[in-house]
């Protein structure tokens, strides 16, 4: 395995064919995040949960990375537009990691207790199966198309798996358990990391733990 640091190398030169593979890649995460969205919320709704409508939430806030990096990837870009989507990423983050904190400490405040549902345990599972794989495929062209947009656009995506697993560990040891403040308590132990990444982004820079694998 080679691995690439942050300063995006390129292992080969950038094709039309790594832009159209981009194009696709996002398309998938707006088609996925979408329908994400409308099982985590339905399932919220008829399981009385905030946590899973919460969940639906995030994605919706993710599907503006998606959209960002589908302007970005359209062929002869340029590198205004890179900046740009760069910096629209960055805004997205910050967005979600206040999403995220202002729903955990509401949780936390009211008392609210997350209730386990079949339908929201499997759209977990199904996301931590599916995220860190999509993610991959994103630093993979990433590493190609010398793009930092689309770096941080996968790091959103490895978000994406890390607020499944703090859902389904919060369904889980509350329904085990009875901790119900073990998932907001999870949530708000990432918000400093998405806006480190937001902030990061922003800046022009990408996360100097984030190695690409190629």
């Amino acid at each position: 395995m080679i691995v690439a640091s942050e300063s995006l190398l390129p292992t080969t030169p950038a094709l039309p064919s790594d832009l159209r593979l981009g194009r696709r890649l996002e398309y998938f995460t707006l088609a996925w995040n979408l329908a994400e969205a409308a099982v985590a919320v339905a399932a919220g709704v008829v399981a009385g949960s905030i946590a899973l409508v919460g969940f639906g939430a995030d994605s919706l806030i993710e599907c503006l990375s998606g959209a960002i990096l589908l302007w970005r990837l359209q062929p002869a870009p340029g590198s205004h537009r890179e900046g740009f989507a760069l910096r629209l990423v960055g805004v997205s983050f910050l967005i979600l990691a206040a999403y995220v904190a202002v729903e955990a400490g509401k949780t936390l405040y009211d008392r609210e207790t997350p209730q386990a549902s079949a339908a929201g345990i499997g759209l977990s599972c199904a996301s931590l199966l599916v995220m860190p794989l999509l993610a991959r495929a994103k630093r993979r062209v990433a590493v190609r198309l010398h793009s930092r947009a689309l770096q941080a656009d996968s790091r959103q995506t490895d978000l994406c798996a890390y607020l499944s697993a703090i859902l389904l560990g919060g369904l889980i040891l509350n329904a085990l358990l009875g901790w119900w403040w073990a998932d907001p308590v999870a949530a708000l132990v990432m918000v400093p990391i998405i806006a480190r990444e937001g902030v990061e982004a922003l800046r022009g820079e990408t996360c100097k733990d984030c190695h690409l694998d190629v």
